[in-house]
C-alpha cells in the first residue's frame, strides 16, 4: 500500500532496537483518512471471506480493527491487557509478549463475543516475531472461532513471526513490509 509507505518514510522516526515509531499517525495520534483507507485495502484483500468478527489486541490495533469493521459491516472486537471487574468471568486468555515493550502479559476476551459460528479476521497494527497473532489465534481455538485471516498493518520481514504464520498455512496479508531498518531509514520490500 505505497500511500502508507509513503507516511511511513514522511513521519516514521527509527529508533534503536529495530524500533519503527509511527504514532504521529497509527498509534498515538491517528490519521482517520489513511486509517479509512487501511480498512478499505483490508477489506478489498479479504472481500471473498464470510467475516463475522474482526478480532485485534487494545490499543494500537483497534483503529484499524474499528476502520475494516466498517468495511466490512462487522463487530470488532478487542482482547483487552487487562481483565476489568466489569468483564464477564468465561473468558479466553492467552499470554502474549510484546517486543516493543519488552514485557509479557495476559489478554483476554469475554467468551459472550466469539463463538462457534464466527468467521474472523484478526487486525493488528505491527507483526514482528508474531507473538500477539499467535495469543489471537490461541483465544480463536479456544472459542471454536474460524480464522478468515490475519491482516497487519506493518511487518518486519526480517524477523519470523510472518514467515512462520505463513509456513504454518496461514493466509497473512501485511499492507507495509519492512525488509530492513538503518539507523536512518526504513527500507520496504518490492512487492
Amino acid at each position: 500500500m505505497q500511500v502508507l509507505k509513503d507516511r511511513i518514510r514522511r513521519d516514521g522516526k527509527v529508533l534503536p532496537g529495530n524500533i519503527v515509531k509511527v504514532d504521529s499517525f497509527l498509534n498515538h495520534q491517528l490519521d482517520p483518512l489513511l486509517m479509512r483507507e487501511i480498512g478499505s485495502e483490508f477489506h478489498r484483500r479479504f472481500s471473498g471471506e464470510p467475516v463475522t468478527r474482526i478480532l485485534t489486541i487494545e490499543s494500537s490495533g483497534i483503529a484499524a480493527a474499528l476502520m475494516t469493521g466498517l468495511a466490512f459491516g462487522v463487530p470488532v472486537v478487542f482482547a483487552k491487557k487487562h481483565k476489568s471487574s466489569n468483564m464477564s468471568h468465561s473468558c479466553y486468555a492467552s499470554p502474549v509478549y510484546s517486543f516493543t515493550k519488552k514485557i509479557s502479559y495476559e489478554v483476554s476476551v469475554s467468551s459472550e463475543y466469539l463463538g462457534i459460528t464466527d468467521h474472523v479476521l484478526i487486525i493488528d497494527d505491527f507483526l514482528a516475531t508474531g507473538s500477539a497473532v499467535k495469543g489471537l489465534l490461541d483465544i480463536l481455538r479456544q472459542s471454536g472461532a474460524s480464522l478468515a485471516g490475519i491482516g497487519i498493518v506493518i511487518e518486519k520481514t526480517f524477523q519470523d513471526g510472518g514467515r512462520d504464520l505463513r509456513e504454518a498455512g496461514l493466509h497473512v496479508e501485511s499492507l507495509a513490509k519492512i525488509r530492513a531498518i538503518s539507523d536512518t531509514e526504513v527500507l520496504f520490500n518490492e512487492s
